[in-house]
């Protein structure tokens, strides 16, 4: 137990200790880590010498502290939760909690690349049967390699920045020629990031056994999509404009040790995957996740159904040599579950359309409308029976330029 107070619904207990960078008005931005309702202020830790490297912290970003590698991770977490539960510590901490509910959250490390991949069986054979409405929902390749494709770091943004409606060109199906203007089919797409922190080398390899080495934590995600621009762009090539507008984050970093208690072996996979990317014990995570829309929830997808996990996909990241940089992020793809009420996309959840959602409001949706709040959250179960959550990532649509 931490001496400082933590509600009992709080996201943030002593067991998780989330990274994140924040600040005030006219205050340079810093690390912190939550507890509770509150930031812990670690560049005005380490300033003072109870925390080492200063260096780590000071600065705008996680990137300095990512890439001293898993020994500082495990030391700094050791040494938070010495000085968030010995009172004796009570003194010289206390001084540097700030409110939450007192500072902005901004972009958690500078997004060195981004690719994000396809890993839901259920969400691809729901995809496939959409979009190829004639053939095989899956693909040949589908269950041998994880699909994915390189999105834009630069259009990675924090929680809470507007998401402007994209234009592009779509096709009608009556039509034989595009059209260019704002997409008619705006869609959300729940997904889990993971943070790499330390790099690789040019022409290395990263196994799946390695993953824990590399990768410093894990985020929420809302990977926005223009489906009308996706169905005409994506042929033959894959994802391009209709996803590189914008992907949201949330601001935590909830650190792979704080998700020990999450892990969970991954489902069965036939036929049974080339060695490199034979997976390792407990290579998945029990994640619950929630989407909401104008505040009502919509679904609850389970993330640990994926098919393909995490180290699998880190390992066929670097397969070919590809090395990792420091703020890699990649992403899991959307989450999506067996049962109506667990598929993580619009698409999905009104068959492209054709079965309109009706909200609570009594309002009606087949796929997003400028003004919708879309909100995704995310617990797990952590040590001692605590709960681990994830803060949330939200985006307000906004209409076209």
């Amino acid at each position: 137990m931490s001496w400082v107070w933590v509600s009992p619904t709080s996201d943030f207990p002593v067991q998780n200790l989330p990274y994140g960078v924040f600040g005030r008005p006219g205050e340079l931005h810093r690390v912190g880590v939550a507890i509770g309702g509150y930031v812990l202020d670690l560049a005005a830790l380490s300033v003072e010498g109870i925390l080492p490297e200063p260096q780590w912290f000071v600065s705008g970003s996680l990137n300095t502290f990512m890439a001293a590698g898993r020994p500082a991770w495990q030391s700094t977490r050791f040494k938070l939760t010495e000085l968030l539960t010995d009172a004796s510590y009570r003194t010289q901490v206390e001084p540097h909690l700030i409110p939450l509910t007192d500072v902005w959250l901004h972009l958690p490390f500078d997004v060195a690349d981004y690719v994000d991949f396809y890993s839901s069986i259920e969400h691809a054979t729901n995809i496939g049967r959409i979009f190829r409405p004639r053939g095989k929902p899956l693909l040949s390749n589908w269950r041998h390699l994880p699909v994915g494709y390189h999105g834009r770091a630069g259009t990675v943004v924090p929680s809470g920045t507007a998401v402007v409606r994209p234009s592009g060109q779509r096709k009608e199906a009556d039509s034989e020629t595009p059209t260019f203007g704002p997409a008619q089919r705006l869609d959300l797409e729940a997904e889990v990031g993971f943070v790499v922190g330390k790099a690789s080398p040019l022409g290395s390899r990263v196994s799946p056994r390695e993953f824990s080495d590399y990768v410093f934590g894990v985020v929420l995600m809302n990977d926005w999509s223009a489906r009308d621009l996706q169905a005409w762009e994506y042929q033959p090539l894959g994802p391009f404009l209709s996803k590189s507008f914008v992907t949201s984050i949330s601001p935590w970093v909830v650190p792979l040790e704080a998700l020990e208690a999450a892990r969970v072996d991954g489902p069965p996979q036939n036929p049974v995957p080339l060695p490199y990317l034979r997976r390792s014990p407990r290579c998945g995570l029990d994640l619950m996740l929630e989407v909401s829309i104008n505040g009502s929830v919509v679904s609850t997808p389970p993330f640990a159904g994926m098919y393909w996990t995490p180290d699998q996909q880190l390992a066929h990241l670097t397969v070919n040599g590809a090395c990792l940089r420091t703020g890699d992020l990649f992403a899991s793809g959307t989450v999506s579950g067996p049962a109506p009420d667990q598929l993580g996309s619009l698409i999905e959840m009104t068959t492209n359309g054709e079965k309109p959602l009706t909200l609570p409001d009594g309002s009606v949706r087949t796929f997003l409308d400028d003004g919708d709040i879309v909100t995704i959250r995310a617990s797990a179960p952590g040590r001692d029976g605590s709960r681990i959550g994830f803060g949330e990532v939200t985006g307000q649509v906004r209409q076209a330029r």
